[in-house]
């Protein structure tokens, strides 16, 4: 078969056309230009399932299909978990505005601005396992995120069933949490040992999976959410952290009833936004001493008078906490 040769004039008009749909789908003035046209059905409420550079996802029930929508010029700060009032439309619709949020989850960009990254969650499950390493400091700086918002934690450790350098530590860690009055949950996403515990806790709530990359976030969110058919990950060989297999904040809604928030993958969390008081109002046994040392620019070191190092001497701060805090303190000072 003779092969069909394309004219210089076809070859423009393919370029031109490429050309107007990379503009058309990056233009941020697309959804202006959609609610003027008088294409789109009438405003209702939805909520954003996922959220992409310029465009999202957004659903109106637990079984609805999707609909890819853009964003009116003025919205740059849509979230996942977002309740939103947008118009549908074939084959876009436009969010036209966003509803108030009860929560959110922030964290900072690459310049330190604060920058939420899911709305009106009421629970994050912290995701730590023996494997990667677990870091106590990292556990508390999602703990001091969430300490002045009405979100409640839980601590989730999973991979229980399988052997390691680190589960020692890991069920230390662990032990100090629950001790701490946090909630616990140990759980493993391939016997599924502690899952039918983990759907309780989740069932009726929205929520919110936050952890190292490589703790199994994508595992247990199939073994508790099967249609999700989120994407799973190995450990790196080289450097035993994980690779990332989320690239975005995506909702799920739960069988039993609420909905699921699978994040990005993240090894630290920053926490440059917020004041000393804030950091130091992140531990939570620490506040009946808050207030009560001798001096009030006390560094809750090697200050006399303190009433953080008298507490832990007593025994009623735990060093692997005094130590996180002041690990803490001290990477936000280097900053």
């Amino acid at each position: 078969m003779a092969k069909f040769k394309i004219t210089d004039q076809q070859q423009r008009r393919i370029r031109r056309k490429q050309s107007n749909s990379i503009v058309n789908a990056h233009n941020p003035h697309r959804g202006e230009k959609l609610l003027q046209s008088g294409e789109l059905g009438p405003e209702q409420t939805g909520l954003v399932s996922t959220r992409y550079s310029n465009q999202v996802d957004v659903v109106t029930s637990p079984t609805s299909t999707p609909q890819r929508c853009y964003l009116r010029s003025n919205l740059d700060s849509v979230v996942t978990g977002d309740d939103v009032i947008w118009c549908p439309g074939e084959p876009y619709g436009v969010v036209c505005a966003v509803l108030p949020r009860k929560t959110q989850l922030e964290r900072p960009d690459s310049r330190g601005k604060p920058r939420p990254v899911a709305a009106n969650i009421d629970r994050i499950v912290i995701v730590i396992a023996s494997e990667p390493r677990p870091h106590a400091s990292l556990i508390d700086r999602y703990l001091i995120a969430i300490e002045h918002r009405d979100i409640q934690p839980i601590l989730l450790l999973n991979k229980v069933d399988l052997p390691s350098d680190n589960k020692l530590l890991a069920n230390n860690l662990a032990k100090v949490y629950r001790e701490l009055g946090y909630q616990v949950i140990e759980v493993s996403a391939r016997s599924c040992q502690g899952i039918d515990q983990l759907k309780m806790a989740l069932q009726e709530h929205r929520s919110v999976f936050v952890g190292q990359s490589g703790v199994g976030k994508s595992s247990l969110i199939n073994a508790i959410c099967p249609a999700a058919e989120t994407p799973v990950g190995s450990l790196s060989e080289a450097h035993t952290k994980g690779r990332h297999t989320t690239t975005t904040a995506t909702l799920f809604f739960l069988p039993e009833g609420g909905q699921l928030i699978d994040s990005p993958g993240i090894r630290e969390f920053g926490l440059t936004h917020l004041e000393e008081q804030d950091i130091v109002g992140g531990f939570t046994e620490f506040k009946p001493y808050l207030g009560h040392c001798k001096f009030r620019d006390c560094s809750h070191q090697n200050d006399p008078g303190c009433a953080l190092q008298k507490a832990l001497q007593a025994g009623k701060i735990s060093p692997q906490r005094m130590q996180s805090y002041l690990l803490i303190k001290q990477s936000l000072s280097n900053d």
